[in-house]
């Protein structure tokens, strides 16, 4: 049995309409003893509309109870696929997580994969040529329903792949993955290709294409991957572990609504920094982009956050406040931090001289690099000057 996994997102059966050209698509590559497994998104807009349905009724809705709401989206999608599918005469089935066997933590709105039973999922495609499994979603070992956060179902389709140890299929609006956002630089250069590191990273970094657990787990299981519009027949990316000579750079980050924080007038100990780190960790608050300095004999820390964070950031701040009462905590907002990434700056010279040569009359206010990226928090005016003047220098 040849079993493909393919992962279709929400613009992709944003309606009836669609939803008929993907069932087509589907009956296009069901070929002698080909089987697919297609995991799918709610339609369209459809977790936004629930998430604003439960803040009209409450202002911090039970965790639980929203995820028993939002899992409501999926269902309606494999079900109306399942019945375009039967339409064109395919043998299709539509599957909850529960029916397809994949189980989850019970981090309810943030669930991580804990299996998933190959074996219930190749049972059914004994009797069907297509099965449509519920993406974003998994069942805890009380038989209760949580969600896997932001980007879900490529985690679902990629998770649902290494069980099965087949290859996976993601599409979407884009037609693959490239060198930096389309929409903020139209010029950008589609990718035939890429290494898990370097997407990766991409991803963590804001690239919207792909989520980081999704690549994570094929990197894992070395599942490759495949990114492609779902309307076209253009060629698309292909994700997997080699590396292909290219460019040093192989593409651009830009992750808007960024803040700065500064918590100035620290007492001049380090052991200090390492309470404030490790109250922060309490509050499983993410920060990144850190900067110490040493000043008149005492420490000013700074490090960035994602403003979705704001408030549960700004409730721990003033719990910090009251332990180092003489500290002055600083905050700025909407800045962007613009990365560049790719497997050649392990080995190329230069690199960093080159970013920063390229961003001299662009004020930097704080940096991180790695193995293979480069990253620098600009303020939001610099943003255009800075995209433009990197994806120049690095033909991006």
């Amino acid at each position: 049995m040849n079993i493909i996994v393919q992962k279709y997102g929400g613009s992709s059966v944003a309606d009836t309409t669609k939803i008929k050209k993907v069932a087509a698509k589907i009956r296009q590559r069901i070929v002698n003893d080909t089987k697919l497994v297609v995991v799918v998104s709610a339609m369209g807009k459809t977790t936004d509309k629930l998430l604003e349905l439960a803040k009209e009724i409450s202002d911090k809705p039970n965790p639980r109870e929203l995820d028993m709401l939002v899992t409501t989206g999926e269902q309606v999608s494999v079900s109306l696929l399942s019945m375009a599918l039967q339409e064109t005469g395919l043998r299709a089935k539509s599957l909850n997580s529960f029916q397809a066997g994949i189980t989850a933590t019970t981090n309810f709105t943030d669930a991580m994969i804990q299996n998933i039973d190959a074996s219930k999922i190749t049972n059914h495609l004994k009797e069907n040529n297509v099965l449509i499994i519920t993406g974003f979603q998994g069942i805890t070992e009380t038989n209760e329903v949580t969600t896997l956060g932001r980007g879900g179902s490529d985690t679902s389709a990629v998770a649902i792949a290494s069980a099965l140890k087949s290859p996976c299929e993601i599409y979407s609006d884009f037609p693959g993955i490239f060198t930096t956002d389309p929409r903020i630089f139209p010029k950008a250069k589609k990718l035939k290709h890429i290494n898990y590191d370097e997407i990766m990273e991409m991803s963590r970094l804001g690239s919207n294409v792909l989520h980081t657990r999704a690549v994570e787990i094929a990197k894992k299981f070395n599942i490759p991957l495949y990114c492609a519009a779902t309307f076209s027949d253009e060629e698309g990316t292909i994700i997997d572990s080699k590396e292909i000579e290219t460019s040093v750079v192989t593409g651009m980050s830009i992750m808007d609504k960024q803040t700065r924080v500064t918590i100035a007038n620290l007492p001049m100990d380090h052991k200090t920094v390492n309470q404030v780190f490790a109250f922060l960790g309490t509050k499983k608050i993410n920060i990144d982009m850190i900067s110490i300095i040493e000043l008149k004999n005492t420490l000013n820390l700074s490090f960035t956050y994602i403003e979705e964070e704001a408030d549960k950031f700004e409730n721990a701040m003033v719990q910090l406040q009251e332990k180092f009462q003489e500290c002055e905590i600083l905050y700025r907002h909407g800045d962007c931090k613009i990365s560049v990434v790719g497997l050649g700056m392990r080995s190329e010279e230069g690199v960093a001289s080159r970013f920063f040569k390229t961003l001299e009359e662009i004020p930097i206010e704080l940096v991180t690099t790695s193995e293979i990226k480069i990253s620098a928090l600009v303020r939001k005016e610099y943003k255009d000057k800075a995209v433009l003047a990197l994806a120049k220098e690095f033909e991006l």
